[in-house]
């Protein structure tokens, strides 16, 4: 799988030295030299995981973070100068997945960022196969099979489906759901029940009426078929 980076970085040197290290290791990287830069080659060609300066000239990390939350789940590692744990903070806490302190060592930044990378949905896309007695999911094809026959699932069905599977026998509160299933695009608690419902009838309507059950109070949970080894 080849990972698309963007570095967005003021200052020549170190840009040029992050896309080395990256490059070195097989990464396709683009460099922005200030944040207004950067927001047009995020959408121009949308990146796996964008290294990212917070004082920069025209807008800054900042200000870039918040636009990128606003449409995407991309890692984002801010790479910067700044020092204090107040600066760590606010970075985590708007939507960064990593905080790196300049100077840094090229194994650090490498480590960092394959770290993020391995929780991003993408590589969780690309690796995820799912199966037991009842349900086969292949989410690099995009498809789901009850008892080897495919379903028809809408793409927000497949989601839930792949979600409740990949934590199978775990509970997931309907605020968790949001966040995995429908992330920055919204919805609320009525859209979990609506879409649990509608998995629901179409999984029963392949014989499988109780794969997912409800722990009232808390939230759902995909049971395999009793007696499956997932189970």
């Amino acid at each position: 799988m080849e990972w698309k980076a963007l570095i967005v970085e003021d200052e020549e040197g170190i840009a040029l030295l992050l896309k080395e290290i990256l490059e070195r290791e097989g990464y396709s990287v683009r460099i922005s030299a200030n944040g207004m830069e950067g927001l047009r080659e995020f959408f121009a060609s949308p990146p796996d995981v964008v290294l990212l300066d917070i004082t920069m000239p025209e807008m800054d990390g900042w200000t870039l973070l918040e636009r990128i939350r606003e449409v995407a789940e991309t890692p984002v590692l801010f790479i910067t100068s700044l020092v204090e744990e107040s600066s760590k903070v606010r970075g985590l806490k708007a939507g960064a997945d990593d905080y790196i302190v300049k100077p840094f060592s090229g194994v650090e930044v490498l480590a960092r960022v394959e770290a993020v990378l391995r929780r991003s949905p993408k590589a969780q896309d690309q690796e995820f196969i799912y199966q037991d007695a009842a349900l086969t999911i292949d989410q690099s094809q995009h498809r789901v099979f009850l008892r080897g026959k495919e379903l028809t699932l809408t793409p927000t069905e497949f989601k839930l489906v792949s979600v409740l599977a990949r934590n199978a026998g775990q509970v997931l509160t309907p605020d968790r759901l949001l966040d995995l299933v429908w992330g920055l695009d919204g919805g609320g608690s009525e859209s979990v029940r609506l879409y649990v419902s509608y998995l629901r009838r179409k999984l029963a309507d392949g014989g499988e009426p109780g794969l997912i059950q409800t722990v009232r109070g808390v939230g759902y949970r995909y049971r395999p078929p009793a007696g499956d080894p997932t189970a």
